[in-house]
Order: structure tokens, then sequence, then C-alpha cells
């Protein structure tokens, strides 16, 4: 199963705010079992799509700010509320906005778009941990640069 859900970054300001896009497919493996002949996207999947846009945004933010390397690890949820079910064919727009950020974390508000109908929303509050392993940079640099990969320069 691939882990990684976003599918693309369509707009990026690190430490402030960004979109990604994230296309549902009929393939997912989660739906075999979510659920078999009405398939429904797991609403905690779209609580990760928005966790994951959100932590790479604070990451970055801090690695712009201050040079440091610190892993987001998402520590809390707040009001999170499903709209609508996201089903196969659709096309996930997923938004981030930067609340606040310290040096032990930030907070941020995120939202989950079908044609541009608000279907799931939640705050999220991350801790950073900072670490210093060259094959974990080397992986972080890796998925960010494909998820930026085509974005124009003065947005990335």
């Amino acid at each position: 199963m691939r882990f990684i859900l976003l599918d693309r970054i369509t707009r990026w300001e690190p430490g402030k705010h960004g979109r990604a896009v994230k296309n549902v497919a009929l393939s997912e493996d989660f739906f075999d079992d979510h659920f078999p002949l009405k398939p429904i996207m797991p609403g905690v999947l779209m609580l990760e799509g928005m966790a994951q846009l959100s932590g790479l945004l604070l990451e970055e933010g801090v690695r712009v700010q201050s040079g440091a390397r610190v892993k987001a690890l998402m520590s809390m949820v707040e009001k999170a509320k499903f709209r609508a079910p996201v089903r196969p064919g659709d096309s996930l727009e997923y938004r981030a906005d930067v609340l606040a950020v310290n040096d032990m974390g930030g907070k941020t508000a995120a939202q989950a778009f079908v044609a541009g109908n608000l279907v799931a929303e939640c705050g999220l509050l991350f801790s950073f941990h900072v670490y210093d392993h060259p094959r974990l940079e080397a992986r972080r640099a890796e998925v960010l640069a494909l998820l930026l990969k085509g974005l124009p320069p003065h947005e990335g």
C-alpha cells in the first residue's frame, strides 16, 4: 500500500500555506473493504492527507526560517468534521494554513474539497523532533521534489 496520500502540491509557501491534490482511484487498496459495492474513502485517510500536507508545510517553514531539520509528528486532531463522502473518480484538494509555530511544534487548519465543496476539515497540532540522518533527509527531499514537480519556481 502506498502511504503518500498526496499526488501533487499545487501551491506552496513554506511556513504559511499550501495546497495539494489527491486523485482518488478505484484501484486504491482500501476500496476492497471500504465498502464492497459502495466504495467510500475512509475519513482517517483524508485526515492523513491533510496531515501530510500540513507536516511538510511546517517542516519546510522551520527549515527556511532556521535551517533546523525537524520532523513534524501529528500529536492532536481538533474538531474533525466530515461533511460528504469521497468516492473513486473524485479529485481531493487539500488546503492547509499555518496558524502558529514555536520551537516545540506547530498548529494548522486543514480542509479537503471535492469540486470546490468542503468535504472535511480539522485543526492539527504537531510536535517537532530534530533529526540528523542522511537517509531520512534524502528520502524527505526526494518526496518533496516529486510533489513539487511542475510547480512554477516562484511558488516552490
